[in-house]
Order: C-alpha cells, then sequence, then structure tokens
C-alpha cells in the first residue's frame, strides 16, 4: 500500500497486527520445558561393590547416599569400600591377570572391549540420564559429548589391542598388571572410559574407584561389564570417598596408578608412591587461558568462550576460566559475551532446553561462591545475567569479571565453577607472559585468522593441550594431558597406551 493512511484497512491492519510483536520485543522468550524421560530404566535402592565380577556387599555394613544436585534428592545408597574390600578387588584383579586375561589372546581380549563399546551405545539415552541426575550436568552434554565420547574410547582402544607392537616399534611390550585408577566427579563415565579402555587393551586387569558423589554411572558400567561376559576379576569397581581412594593407591600390589583430581591431592598420591616401582599418571587441575586477538571471527570466539566456562558450568579442568582480549576488540567481545549469557538458560538439567545445570555438590557451590566474593573484594566488576533460579539444589548463576588485576586470585586459583575472569593485552608477548604466569599447564586456546599466528602462539605457550579456534574439542585419537602443577602423563592416543605398558 503507498497511502498509508489512517483509512486504508489493509494499512490498519498490518498496525494493529504489529502492536503486539512491538510489546514483545524486549521480553525474554519462555520455551515450554522439554524433559528427558526417566522412564526406560530403573535406578536400584541399593548398589553394591563389584568385585571379581559378583556384586558383593562391603566389609564395613557402611553405605553413603548419593544425590540428585538439582533436586537434592536420594538416588540410591552406595556400598562405602574399606581397605579390606580394596584388597579383595586387588586379590580378584591378580587372579584375572595371571589367569583367563593375561592368557587370552589380543584378538580376543579386543572382542570383550568391543563388546563393551556396543553395550554403551545401546543404552546411551540410559546412561546419559543417569549421568545427569548424579552431576548435574545439562542433558544435552550427557547426551552429546559425555556419552559417544565415552563409547568411542573404546571402540578406539578395542581396535588396537592386537596392534600395541606396532604402535611402539623396535620394543617389548608387556602389560604392567593391576592397575589402581581413581576417578572424578566431572566426567565420571568418561574418565572411567579414558583409564579402562586402555588399561584393558593392553592386557591389564583394573580396580576403579570413582568419585563418591557421582558413581552411578560406572555402577552401570559395571552392570554393563557383566552383560559383555568379560572374565570375571578384570575390573573391579569399589565405592567410597577419599580414604577408598588411598586404599587403592597404597596398596602394595598394584602395579599403576592413575589418578585424576585436584593439584593437592595428585602431590600427596606422588609423595605415597614415590619409590614403590608403581608407574603413576596425574591429571590434575588448570587454569586454562583463552585468548582472542582482533583479527579473530568474533562471534565464533564468543561461543566458544561461553562453551569453553559456561556449558559445563566450569566442572572442567581445562575450562577456559581466563580470557585475554585484545584491547582493540575489548568492548565488542564483552557486549556480546554478555548478550550471550543474557541468553542462557540455567535450571532443570533434564529439560533440553538447559544450557547450565547445577553444580555437583553443596561443598562446591560453596567453594565457588567463595570465590566470587573474593572477585568483587578484590574490585573486580561482577556481571551476572538475571534469571529465576529453582528453590532446591545447588545452582550458580554465570558470572563474568572484568577490569582483573593479573595477580588476582580469581585469575590465578582453580575455581572449578561458570566464573570467567576477562583481561586485555595489546601484544603477543604480553598476553604470552599474562597467559603463561600460572602454576598450571593443562590447556590454552587461541582465536586468531592468521596460521602463522597460532603456530607462533602454540609452541610457546606452557600447556600440554592447545586449541585454535574452538575449545574443549576431545577425540579418543588425540592424547591428553599436562604439566607443571596440572601432572603429567597422557591419556588418549597411542600416548595413553604407553602409560599402561612395561616397554623394554
Amino acid at each position: 500500500c503507498m497511502t498509508k493512511k489512517p483509512h486504508c484497512s489493509y494499512c490498519r491492519e498490518q498496525e494493529l497486527l504489529l502492536q503486539p510483536m512491538a510489546k514483545q520485543k524486549n521480553l525474554d522468550w519462555q520455551l515450554a520445558p522439554a524433559p528427558e524421560s526417566k522412564d526406560h530404566f530403573k535406578l536400584k535402592e541399593q548398589y553394591e561393590l563389584f568385585i571379581g565380577g559378583k556384586w558383593v556387599k562391603p566389609k564395613s555394613g557402611k553405605y553413603f547416599d548419593t544425590i540428585n544436585p538439582a533436586t537434592e534428592q536420594k538416588l540410591a545408597r552406595i556400598a562405602e569400600a574399606n581397605a579390606a574390600d580394596v584388597d579383595s578387588a586387588v586379590k580378584a584383579a591378580r587372579k584375572a591377570f595371571e589367569g583367563p586375561w593375561g592368557k587370552m589372546p589380543a584378538s580376543e581380549r579386543a572382542k570383550y572391549i568391543f563388546r563393551i563399546a556396543r553395550l554403551m551405545q545401546e543404552k546411551a539415552r540410559e546412561l546419559a540420564v543417569i549421568e545427569t541426575m548424579d552431576g548435574g550436568k545439562a542433558i544435552r552434554e550427557s547426551r552429546d559429548i559425555d556419552i559417544p565420547l565415552a563409547a568411542a574410547h573404546f571402540f578406539y582402544y578395542a581396535g588396537w589391542a592386537d596392534k600395541i607392537p606396532y604402535a611402539f616399534p623396535g620394543k617389548q611390550t608387556s602389560p604392567l598388571g593391576v592397575a589402581g585408577q581413581v576417578i572424578p566427579w566431572n566426567f565420571p563415565l568418561l574418565m572411567a572410559s579414558w583409564k579402562l579402555a586402555p588399561a584393558l587393551a593392553c592386557g591389564n586387569t583394573v580396580v576403579l574407584k570413582p568419585a563418591e558423589t557421582t558413581p552411578l554411572t560406572a555402577l552401570t558400567l559395571a552392570e554393563i561389564i557383566q552383560e559383555a561376559d568379560l572374565p570375571e576379576g578384570v575390573v573391579n569397581i569399589v565405592t567410597g570417598a577419599g580414604a577408598t581412594g588411598a586404599a587403592v593407591v597404597n596398596h602394595p600390589d598394584v602395579n599403576k596408578v592413575a589418578f585424576t583430581g585436584s593439584t593437592n591431592v595428585g602431590k600427596l598420591i606422588q609423595r605415597s608412591t614415590a619409590g614403590s616401582g608403581k608407574k603413576l599418571t596425574l591429571e590434575l587441575g588448570g587454569k586454562a587461558a583463552n585468548i582472542i586477538f582482533a583479527d579473530a571471527t568474533i562471534d565464533q570466539a564468543v561461543e566458544g568462550i561461553v562453551n569453553g566456562i559456561y556449558f559445563n558450568q566450569g566442572h572442567v579442568c581445562c575450562a577456559g576460566s581466563r580470557l585475554y582480549v585484545e584491547e582493540a576488540v575489548y568492548d565488542e567481545v564483552v557486549r556480546k559475551l554478555k548478550h550471550r549469557m543474557k541468553s542462557l538458560v540455567v535450571g532443570d538439567p533434564l529439560d533440553k532446553n538447559t544450557d547450565i545445570g547445577a553444580i555437583n555438590s553443596k561443598e562446591q557451590l560453596g567453594t565457588i561462591n567463595k570465590y566470587i566474593k573474593i572477585g568483587q573484594e578484590e574490585g573486580s566488576d561482577m556481571y551476572q545475567p538475571t534469571c529465576d533460579l529453582p528453590g532446591k539444589g545447588f545452582w550458580c548463576r554465570p558470572t563474568l569479571f572484568t577490569n582483573v588485576a593479573q595477580s588476582a586470585r580469581i585469575s590465578q586459583e582453580e575455581i572449578f565453577g561458570p566464573v570467567l575472569a576477562v583481561q586485555t593485552f595489546r601484544t603477543m608477548d604480553e598476553v604470552l607472559q599474562k597467559a603463561n604466569n600460572t602454576p598450571y599447564g593443562l590447556s590454552a586456546g587461541v582465536w586468531t585468522d592468521k596460521g602463522s599466528k597460532i603456530f607462533n602462539m602454540t609452541t610457546k605457550l606452557r600447556a600440554g593441550v592447545i586449541w585454535a579456534n574452538t575449545f574443549n574439542k576431545f577425540d579418543p585419537t588425540s592424547p591428553f594431558g599436562g604439566y607443571k602443577e596440572s601432572g603429567y602423563g597422557r591419556e588418549g592416543g597411542v600416548h595413553g597406551l604407553g602409560t599402561y605398558l612395561n616397554l623394554n
């Protein structure tokens, strides 16, 4: 219509149609709930210890509760293993190593590992929901990342089982024996897979201790191992807290210790195993630097930042919790980052719309809130998007700190929560000095349009894993690990095999 006059019926109709849109344009759209179903499986009320291929009661008779951090409701009672239970598990593992598993041809071992991988795929939906209920992470992460990647590690190492001599030409290879493995709560099933798959492929047997707050997927994996008819004692799973883990680490008949967790505990393990002859790998804390240059694709970088620190609630040792932005694009990056943070959905982890789920435990939430308070007291500017949090459970809004000093505690210490500290830089030398000024050395990220700049940065950043124009991408063929106070040794890829072998 060219007249645009009030008496024009068409223009009047369009004006009336547009009025509701004008009123809505500054309001947030509310997404309808889309909860993942829990009807396809049933958790047991009580889980025992998995020793020698059987479920056995703890010798102490003690149990503890595992709860859903999003609702604070009890999920199940979990057996608490003591030193005597761990001793039984190690003896079962030794018997299997010296018996059927140790004598089995590598090609036959591969079939069992393949079978576990296939069963994990078949039960992927069940495993994803259990992981989310027990750990608090959003179902999208459990469903699309954790479970498929866990199965992929079993598939990958199953393929290596009968080809290990080719991985280490000129070397005589043999399994170590019994591996004691202690895993954290942030990626329960994935961490179990990272450790179990290469150990089994190399011909070792295992005693695995999952985190006390997230034992359910490891125990479900034990059920899968039973279904796969793995010989008794090849994999043993003992649940409990720190004392159980210490019993695994310190057992004299354990040949290899693999630990993922905090730096402080890693240092204790290093001291306790020194001089024991045990082989040791440690994957510990981190304070990753995410570096954005002015020539980067800003929208892509902002999404990578969100993926690296917020989608996983910051519950990742390699989370990009330090952000360095070149001054020329600082205002643009912060503006777009705040805009993106406003769209993040915090809430029910089982809802497919949720971006940020619950914090794993009340204790961890307390640690995060302590650091948020420290950041404010240190004079940094805090930003949190406005959003309603559920009345029950452990929740933290995505948090952004600007005007952060290099010496600030929120810039130097691992928080393990959705808290991002932002600083600026002008030159490459300046950002390298800032990024490397940390006791950790696990991971880093570089965002730039220049390939030469990527190679220049990656050769000078002191981090075990460096991503370019992406962040938190994992693959079973690629090794992962750090150095300095982030530990030593590698998991994943061919490197992950070497840590479970005698090489002569």
